[in-house]
């Protein structure tokens, strides 16, 4: 058995969390984590950890992907993993991890770097329902995985 095998996901079959799910105060967070756990596993499908969403995370806590990775190996649990980023992450008050959150929450497709404006012009109308508009970033992930 694989490290934490029991706590991963087959994103061969199944969909992370949305990235609007929280793990301790952080948006994005949970689904990072179910990602990192489905590559330390072999079983992520066609998703991938470390990506530009990711980044968003990763660069605003100040954790290093390779120490969230080795933290997540040790099969920790969500409820320790999330006691391992409040330790681990960059020092804010409440009000900036809140305006972090709504910022991610409902940032819109032309507030992003261009690379990835550049990337979902073609990736919504290959993967998105054409009948569906996506008002924000994270709408592209939960109608893709039809939790909207």
């Amino acid at each position: 058995m694989k490290t934490g095998a029991a706590l991963a996901l087959d994103l061969n079959t199944a969909f992370p969390r949305s990235p609007r799910a929280k793990l301790g105060p952080y948006v994005v967070a949970a689904r990072t984590l179910d990602k990192c756990r489905a590559v330390l596993n072999g079983a992520n499908g066609e998703y991938h950890f470390g990506c530009p969403l990711d980044d968003f995370f990763f660069n605003f806590t100040g954790i290093a992907v390779e120490a969230f990775r080795d933290q997540v190996a040790t099969g920790a649990s969500d409820d320790e993993m999330a006691a391992w980023i409040e330790a681990n992450a960059k020092p804010r008050e409440t009000k900036e991890i809140i305006q972090w959150n709504n910022d991610m929450r409902y940032k819109r497709i032309n507030e992003m770097p261009i690379e990835l404006q550049e990337f979902l012009e073609t990736y919504i109308p290959e993967f998105i329902p054409a009948n569906r508009v996506v008002n924000y970033w994270f709408d592209v992930y939960d109608i893709e995985e039809q939790r909207i």
